[in-house]
């Protein structure tokens, strides 16, 4: 397909787009299929989370690895040398591009353009000296080859140049996705690090930022003291009681004094965070291996408590709803400690017909479809980034693709 068949088929509302992503929390890759409409929210035709080891072949394993394993040294601050991190890059880009693949032919649907996001595995955290930096690997070329379409990615490197914190993106989404929500009200992702989106009037820019850690705690701590990938639905914190000297001392954070625009990351609040808060813990009496249901429930308790600070300290108008996206509306000890931490009207994303898993797949497609319109998405309230850059590169596809079986459990 020429670039200006595709023009003409975004344009006319014909082209479907995937958006695919790994987030914060790495616990997958998720991919939509979209519709893009004239007007509106993109219309989201498919979606799934896949396993990094469904869509990673043994050639990728190196050294002698899985992709997840990989991933999860790397994220937990593993040295990782230049070979090591290119081959890291282009074997999360075949995955990817996989994934697409494969929803592709399980929806059977064909793709005609990919907005990829990547895998975070650095952002700054408003403090580097020399000004803001992000890397997200999973090369874009590779996702080209393996899906057969072309790619749009590295969205959150052109935010930076434009002056931005590259954070929170999705933000710049959320007019077209909730154009029929109630004013002023704010979405809450619940990922890896949870961010706000605040909507006030209709036709005045969104106001967007992170408000601190969300499942990078709450995994990393299941990780640590419950020996699983997370604690499912929040059941451990649920049986324990926050320790409220320990809550108070987390609430001290710097970051979450800092005014918006601001984004921040692992290097904050990942791996050292954890331990810092575990280390804590004992400090306020806590048995953090033998009663761990006291700090998971701390961990929730301070999740909640910096959302609502924020809210509170930087909202141009207190939301009267509070719309929830993201993989941690799934931890009901954590909803439990937003709202009773918040005076806005719990929603769910799925009221207002977005996926809470997909949303942030769509707005990677749609960010990617703005691309090739060459229609610009900075906005300076959201990220600090000067208005009117478009976001992201192109990575074209025209010949054929690799042919890989990515269904279960053999590989060719």
């Amino acid at each position: 397909m020429s670039y200006e068949n595709l023009t003409r088929k975004l344009t006319s509302g014909e082209a479907v787009v995937a958006g695919v992503l790994s987030g914060t929390s790495a616990d997958g890759i998720d991919c939509a299929l979209c519709r893009m409409v004239s007007a509106g929210a993109p219309e989201l035709l498919a979606f799934q989370t896949l396993p990094f080891d469904e869509v990673g072949g043994p050639e990728d394993e190196i050294p002698s690895e899985p992709l997840r394993d990989r991933l999860r040294q790397l994220l937990d601050g593993a040295a990782m040398g230049p070979r090591e991190l290119a081959l890291f890059s282009r074997d999360l880009g075949r995955a990817f591009g996989r994934a697409v693949a494969r929803v592709s032919r399980d929806s059977d649907l064909s793709v005609d353009l990919i907005g990829s996001h990547g895998q975070t595995v650095y952002h700054h955290d408003g403090l580097e000296g020399s000004g803001a930096a992000t890397l997200q690997i999973g090369d874009g070329d590779f996702v080209a080859f393996e899906a057969g379409a072309p790619v749009v990615s590295d969205f959150r490197q052109a935010d930076i140049a434009a002056g931005g914190e590259g954070a929170p993106l999705t933000a710049l989404c959320d007019d077209e996705l909730f154009a029929e929500l109630v004013r002023p009200a704010a979405i809450l992702n619940l990922g890896g690090i949870a961010n706000l989106t605040l909507l006030s009037e209709r036709g005045t820019p969104p106001v967007a930022f992170d408000t601190g850690p969300a499942c990078s705690l709450l995994d990393g701590l299941s990780r640590r003291l419950l020996g699983s990938a997370c604690d499912l639905g929040g059941a451990c914190a649920s049986r324990g009681r926050p320790a409220p000297a320990l809550v108070a001392e987390l609430l001290e954070h710097p970051f979450l004094l800092r005014p918006p625009p601001k984004s921040t990351g692992r290097d904050t609040f990942g791996l050292r965070f954890v331990e810092l808060v575990i280390d804590r813990s004992r400090f306020h009496g806590l048995d953090p291996e033998g009663r761990p249901e006291a700090v998971l429930a701390s961990a929730v308790a301070f999740i909640g408590e910096s959302i609502a600070l924020g809210l509170e300290r930087f909202a141009p108008a207190i939301p009267v709803s509070l719309v929830l996206c993201g993989g941690g509306g799934r931890n009901r000890a954590l909803v439990g400690a937003i709202e009773r931490a918040s005076s806005a009207e719990m929603l769910s994303s799925t009221d207002f017909g977005v996926s809470p898993d997909a949303r942030e797949a769509i707005c990677f497609a749609l960010l990617a479809a703005r691309f090739v319109l060459e229609i610009p998405s900075t906005r300076e309230p959201v990220t600090g980034a000067s208005e009117g850059s478009v976001l992201g590169k192109l990575s074209w596809w025209r010949g054929e693709t690799r042919a890989f079986d990515s269904s279960p459990p053999s590989f060719p």
